[in-house]
C-alpha cells in the first residue's frame, strides 16, 4: 500500500469513520449535517454503512463531514 502522509483518510476504514462521527455528532445531529435515511430513520451503522458502500456521492459527503469535523478539532485544542 503506498503511503499517503497528506492524507487523512488514509487508511481508515468507513466503519471507523461513521463510528468517530457518531461518537462526535451524534446519530441526530449527523442526520441534520448530512440528510439522508439511513441517519434520520432507525440508524445504524450497519444499515448507513450498507448504503454508503452503494451510494458515492453520501460517502463523499460523510468523508467530507469527517475532514470538517478533524479540522475544528485541531482549532479548538
Amino acid at each position: 500500500m503506498e503511503h499517503q502522509p497528506n492524507n487523512p483518510l488514509h487508511g481508515l476504514r468507513l466503519d471507523t469513520i461513521l463510528e468517530q462521527l457518531v461518537a462526535h455528532y451524534g446519530w441526530e445531529e449527523l442526520g441534520e449535517r448530512i440528510t439522508i435515511h439511513c441517519f434520520t430513520h432507525n440508524p445504524s451503522i450497519k444499515s448507513s454503512l450498507s448504503f454508503l458502500r452503494k451510494t458515492p456521492w453520501a460517502r463523499e459527503r460523510v468523508e467530507g463531514l469527517y475532514l470538517k469535523m478533524l479540522r475544528d478539532t485541531k482549532k479548538n485544542l
